[in-house]
């Protein structure tokens, strides 16, 4: 078969999707991986020390200590699972980190590597320590099943016709830190912002269910929370949080399924 000059770059791109997948970690679901684990965790280090750099940190010492013990409680609980699934390798280079910035947004990320932000404005809506081990669960499971991996590399074939990370960064270091951020879920004035999939969105609430169960935390509270987001999202538009983590009738319907599942993990 002829391939003409013009095919060819489709052609290495189908190539390049092809033999560039990895398996997602406890799912066993195949998912495009351009990036390598160590430029990830490089890259997502840098870019949350510079989101501290620009944003106040909470003084409320409560709160915050409220935030790093519901993120190392749910930190022991992904460790505990990985090394259940002989997957701890998975999570040897992590350097876990929970903060809270002053921020009236009503959202939260979690960072490749165990990177994670809280904003204050998303207190109220959790109401109390169980309702944030919802929102922190969610989010460390995307991180844990590298689902920022995975819209970094989505990114880099759709803006950055499929190049490298590590080539994107030196060719094009300003649009490339925006994508890093965006597909870290950090991202809140990208215009290109992704919403995770349908997928993305079924794989964290399952595992994070399970992870703030292992953490002894009510995995029912789930359905309260979700619920509270919804309002908020009625009320006064959708929160920030909202963009990409969609809250309805839908959601909360499958997070009732996954429930059971979840209590078996739950010692309350």
């Amino acid at each position: 078969m002829r391939v003409s000059l013009w095919q060819l770059p489709l052609i290495l791109l189908v190539f390049v999707l092809l033999f560039s997948c990895s398996t997602v970690p406890v799912t066993g679901r195949r998912q495009l991986d351009l990036v390598p684990d160590s430029t990830m965790l490089s890259t997502s280090f840098q870019e949350y020390n510079e989101f501290l750099k620009n944003h106040n940190l909470s003084s409320d010492q409560e709160k915050v200590q409220m935030v790093r013990r519901v993120g190392r409680r749910i930190q022991q609980s992904v460790e505990n699972y990985f090394t259940r699934q002989n997957l701890s390798g998975e999570l040897q280079d992590y350097q876990w980190e929970f903060n809270l910035v002053e921020d009236d947004q009503v959202n939260a990320f979690a960072m490749p590597g165990g990177k994670v932000v809280v904003y204050t404005g998303l207190l109220p809506v959790a109401e109390n320590e169980t309702g944030l081990a919802v929102v922190m669960g969610h989010e460390i499971a995307h991180a844990a099943a590298k689902h920022g991996s995975e819209r970094m590399s989505q990114m880099l074939v759709q803006q950055m016709a499929g190049m490298s990370l590590a080539a994107a960064l030196q060719n094009q270091p300003g649009p490339t830190r925006q994508l890093a951020m965006a597909a870290f879920g950090a991202g809140t004035a990208v215009g290109f912002l992704l919403p995770y999939s349908r997928v993305q969105e079924s794989e964290a609430d399952r595992l994070g269910l399970i992870f703030m169960a292992m953490a002894g935390y009510d995995p029912r509270a789930a359905v309260d929370f979700w619920r509270r987001m919804a309002e908020k999202k009625e009320g006064k538009g959708p929160p920030e949080f909202l963009s990409t983590h969609p809250a309805d009738d839908t959601r909360i319907r499958n997070i009732q399924q996954l429930l059971p599942d979840a209590m078996q993990y739950y010692r309350g």
